[in-house]
């Protein structure tokens, strides 16, 4: 009878050590470098974040999504008009990153996947806004103007959201190939 009880104070004692290790590495998180971490109780994003490193949390309720923080780069194509009606094709460049303290608020409201939903249709709004008050001579001649204008605007319209940008680039221009052969004819003429 003294066996079988020490056997099961065995066992039982190995259920109770295991379920404080379990424990105990549940406690526990590690936020990547570049990220903030964002804490989700129950199914509730709350508005407590993580700074990267270890941290403890509560165990079984509390997860902790990373945000990720970094410098990113996206290319945009965007199609727009010029003021006297030439078709434009540009590609942008935008080096941008969410600021630490929107990240609760954005993983909310909108997701890890905001670049697609808030950043992108913001950059095709700029790019036609203010492609259409120039003509076509004028975006090439005035191209630092241009670029400045379009990152003002899309500034303007993501920065409630945090996101920020740190650089903006036109890459390209690419105008209708009879805008090209009419330019062309005028130098020659010239």
């Amino acid at each position: 009878m003294s066996k079988e009880i020490s056997i099961v104070k065995i066992i039982s004692g190995s259920i109770v050590g295991v379920a404080l290790v379990i424990a105990g590495f549940s406690s526990m998180t590690n936020v990547k470098v570049g990220c903030t971490g964002v804490s989700v109780k129950m199914g509730k994003v709350q508005e407590q974040t993580y700074t990267e490193g270890f941290h403890f949390k509560t165990p079984f309720i509390e997860s902790v999504v990373d945000i990720d923080n970094k410098v990113q780069v996206k290319e945009v194509e965007a199609a727009s008009i010029s003021k006297d009606l030439q078709s434009i094709q540009s590609t942008i460049a935008i080096n941008y990153h969410l600021d630490p303290s929107h990240s609760a608020q954005m993983y909310k409201n909108i997701g890890r996947t905001y670049e697609d939903t808030i950043l992108q249709p913001a950059v095709q709004e700029a790019v036609k806004n203010v492609m259409a008050r120039y003509n076509a001579e004028g975006l090439v001649t005035n191209r630092s103007v241009v670029s400045t204008e379009i990152a003002d605007e899309i500034t303007k319209k993501i920065g409630e959201y945090g996101v920020i940008i740190d650089k903006f680039n036109i890459i390209n221009f690419e105008f209708p190939s009879t805008f090209k052969q009419a330019i062309e004819a005028k130098q020659v003429a010239e």
